[in-house]
Order: structure tokens, then C-alpha cells, then sequence
């Protein structure tokens, strides 16, 4: 009886390992499938974008910045700290 019993276990253990084996194998081919997918239409895209970029006109590529304000001669932190404390906030 006892050593029924632990065939049967080893049996089923064995088993479970080779399940597990093909259930990782199956995932790690879903997984390279996906990953052939991507790297596909990764390609297509960047083909697409050259493509595009090409065909642009230059100007496009070098169109003026636009124009923000300019900033002021940088002050020190004392001439802040004072122009604040003539504004009526204290530090």
C-alpha cells in the first residue's frame, strides 16, 4: 500500500514537472512571438518617420524659434532679498 501510494505521487509529481515544463515553453513562445511583433512594427514606424522627415521641406526643420522673453541681467540673492523686503514681505 505504502509504496502504491508514493508511485503515485511520484508519478503525479512527474507530471506536474512535465506540465509546468510545457506551460513555460508555451509562455516563453507567446512571450518571443509579442516580442517579434514589436520589433516589426517598430521597424515600420521608423521607416514611416524616415520617410516622412524626407519628404519635409528644410525649412520645417530650421523654423524659427519662437520668441520668449528675455531675461534681465541676473541679480545677486542680497539685491532679491532686499528688493523683496521693500515690497513688504519679510525672509
Amino acid at each position: 500500500m505504502v509504496s502504491e501510494k508514493s508511485n503515485k505521487h511520484q508519478a503525479n509529481a512527474e507530471l506536474a514537472k512535465i506540465q509546468r515544463a510545457n506551460d513555460a515553453k508555451k509562455a516563453l513562445s507567446d512571450y518571443e512571438i509579442e516580442a517579434a511583433a514589436v520589433r516589426a512594427k517598430t521597424e515600420r514606424l521608423r521607416a514611416l518617420r524616415l520617410a516622412r522627415d524626407a519628404a519635409a521641406p528644410k525649412a520645417t526643420a530650421t523654423a524659427a524659434r519662437p520668441k520668449g522673453k528675455k531675461k534681465g541681467k541676473a541679480g545677486s540673492l542680497s539685491d532679491w532679498l532686499d528688493g523683496e523686503a521693500k515690497e513688504g514681505r519679510r525672509s
